[in-house]
């Protein structure tokens, strides 16, 4: 039963996602495909995917204990507030805290997870800023 549950409410997300994507506007300078295609693929992707757990469930599906419940919340939680932060304090430095403590959830040391999110920040930017040309939100440091 919970896993019909668990697929309901993915189906409900896709539409609302998908819905939410229909809002998106289109510039005139805009290429073929359009802003709105990315999400509405995620959302099919969401969509058929939670279809499919819906329909058929497993017979005797195996909950996570409390503990791993609460490290799943945590880390929707640090990813939400990533999207809230990118903004105010820039790419670098948002991308940074939430790639180190999400390492660091999954395992690896403390210093490891700081040096994970120094190069994760730092290689994206490059990549995406530096090499690639895109914008990313700049912070108060202006990068």
């Amino acid at each position: 039963m919970t896993d019909r549950i668990f697929g309901v409410v993915g189906l409900l997300l896709a539409i609302g996602f998908a819905l939410a994507a229909m809002t998106i506007k289109e510039s005139f300078l805009s290429d073929a495909v359009g802003p709105k295609a990315f999400p509405l693929i995620i959302a099919a992707v969401l969509g058929l995917s939670s279809a499919v757990i819906a329909l058929r469930p497993d017979e005797s599906p195996q909950w996570p204990a409390l503990s791993r419940l609460v490290e799943i919340f945590a880390a929707a939680v640090v990813m939400v507030l990533y999207a809230q932060l990118l903004p105010a304090v820039g790419f670098v430095i948002a991308t940074f805290f939430a790639s180190a403590y999400l390492t660091w959830r999954l395992g690896s040391g403390l210093v490891g997870s700081l040096l994970t999110g120094v190069g994760t920040s730092l290689g994206i930017y490059v990549v995406f800023h530096l090499v690639l040309g895109l914008s990313l939100a700049r912070g108060p440091l202006g990068f």
